[in-house]
């Protein structure tokens, strides 16, 4: 199978199935709120990560006491080895190396993976952090928090490596949470062994690993879509609203809130926060004077979580009787999937589906609604047990629904938001690959207005028109009215 933009190899990871925490270990997913935690998918990573500079506020003990204690415990002792290093390559600096390895951890389902494996510090990144460390070190900063300016400022530090850093750091503050957790909703728990001998009992994940993975859980209120250390956006609002900071900024590193200027001028900042104790000791307090602030779950702007809450009620709450024969064509799944897409767009404009794809006023990114149609369309082929089930990438891209595992006949839905710049050229890529697949695919291209749609609609439309009339295949083209609605009493008062 091609694999240009918009529809990936065959070979992509694929998410075949949603299975939660709370699903799998039969808990209620408000027990799990109530007490504050996330309820992670066993086997797609959610793009959440947990924030250093959120321990001290987290109302968990493990967290704001012991992990807190754990974490700059491991960072003077590495700023201590630095100031006592004399050379690169030393006895001080080769244990600092050490200190800042962090191999992969594997269990909190947290991240950018397209598994559930975590990523991991390499030599190139290590090095290049150690030698700004030194810098700040040499300057006279002992704070353990230096390190997260040097998240800020060094390229390749993103919010996956300050997360993984800090989940190893933690490792054991974050499994006795676990186990506190699982006591209480008495969750069977298994020995496990982690990093550094650490031995813990925490429930093991029976849907990847073969049994040899854990699942180790994490408190929502330490959890951000990016961490402070890398969000740009949040520091330079930080540095705006505070005069004073902001002079300081402006006279000592520069206008770091202008949005444009960080693009360009990166390096720059660099340069001056390294310029002086005075100039880094102002990155510190701007990264210290921004709000601690975790995700919010309840709104879930970004959809991080909608997908696998409307795959546990969807079917259930709205239901949709589905039929196919046990060896069916490529026609009778299509059709099968006209109706899925069809109940879908009833799900959006009549039954309330339309605020999944909102946070506020500002339309969820596309990939939350991928996923979105992706967790329907899966929980109506489970709730009648038909011989076909979708896939999806595990990143974005087409839901794919196959028939008894073979790839030979596919149907692809391939969902694009009204926003996206690229709703023409995904239609004519989709028209491309359809003509180099002959029979053995068929496709819908799934167009959801939420605003902004100008004669996009317009023009793919044209677009299936002149194939057709070539007599070359072409998408169907299916369009959902996702516009934020009045209230019924609202409308009804005007």
């Amino acid at each position: 199978m091609l694999g240009p933009s918009g529809w990936r190899p065959v070979l992509a990871k694929k998410i075949k199935t949603l299975r939660s925490f709370a699903d799998v270990f039969s808990i209620d997913r408000k027990a799990l709120a109530k007490l504050g935690v996330l309820n992670p998918i066993l086997n797609v990573d959610t793009k959440l990560f947990i924030d250093p500079l959120l321990l001290d506020e987290s109302e968990h003990r493990e967290m704001n006491t012991h992990a807190v204690r754990s974490y700059k415990t491991h960072f003077r002792r590495l700023v201590s080895l630095l100031a006592g290093s004399k050379y690169q390559g030393d006895l001080a600096w080769r244990t600092a190396d050490r200190l800042l390895t962090f191999p992969e951890v594997k269990g909190t389902c947290l991240g950018y993976g397209r598994g559930i494996a975590g990523s991991s510090w390499g030599p190139e990144v290590r090095a290049r952090v150690l030698r700004a460390a030194k810098e700040a070190v040499d300057l006279g900063i002992s704070d353990p928090d230096l390190f997260m300016v040097i998240a800020l400022l060094e390229d390749g530090v993103g919010p996956d490596l300050i997360s993984d850093m800090t989940t190893n750091i933690i490792l054991p503050e974050l499994a006795a949470f676990t186990h506190r957790i699982c006591k209480i909703l008495k969750v069977k728990r298994q020995k496990f062994i982690l990093r550094n001998g650490i031995e813990t009992a925490v429930p093991v994940n029976p849907i990847v690993g073969n049994g040899s993975l854990p699942v180790i859980l994490v408190p929502l209120d330490v959890l951000r879509d990016l961490p402070i250390a890398t969000s740009w956006d949040d520091v330079g609002q930080a540095a705006a609203k505070n005069a004073e900071l902001r002079d300081r900024v402006n006279r000592l590193i520069g206008a770091i809130w202008e949005a444009e200027v960080r693009k360009r001028e990166r390096a720059t900042f660099r340069k001056h926060a390294y310029s002086s104790r005075d100039a880094f000791d102002t990155m510190l307090e701007v990264i210290h004077d921004v709000p601690k602030v975790p995700y919010d779950v309840r709104e879930d702007p970004e959809g991080h979580l909608a997908w696998i809450r409307l795959r546990q009620t969807i079917a259930l709450a709205h239901p949709l009787p589905l039929k196919l024969a046990r060896k069916p064509t490529i026609e009778e799944v299509h059709q099968v999937v006209k109706l899925i897409v069809e109940h879908f767009r009833t799900l959006v404009e009549d039954k309330g589906l339309w605020k999944e794809l909102w946070s506020s006023t500002r339309p969820r990114p596309e990939k939350s609604a991928q996923r979105i149609f992706f967790a329907v369309a899966d929980a109506y082929c489970a709730a009648n047990d038909l011989e076909i089930s979708p896939e999806a990438d595990a990143g974005s891209g087409p839901v794919d629904f196959k028939v008894s595992g073979s790839y030979r006949s596919r149907v692809l839905v391939e969902v694009k938001l009204s926003t996206n710049k690229k709703v023409i050229h995904g239609y004519e890529v989709q028209l491309e690959t359809y003509k180099k697949a002959e029979s053995t695919v068929r496709a819908t291209y799934l167009l959801i207005d939420v605003g902004q749609m100008g004669n996009k609609y317009k023009r793919i439309t044209a677009l299936r028109a002149a194939a057709l009339k070539k007599g070359e295949p072409a998408s169907e083209i299916a369009l959902v009215d996702g516009k934020r609605q009045e209230s019924a009493s609202k409308r009804g008062s005007e």
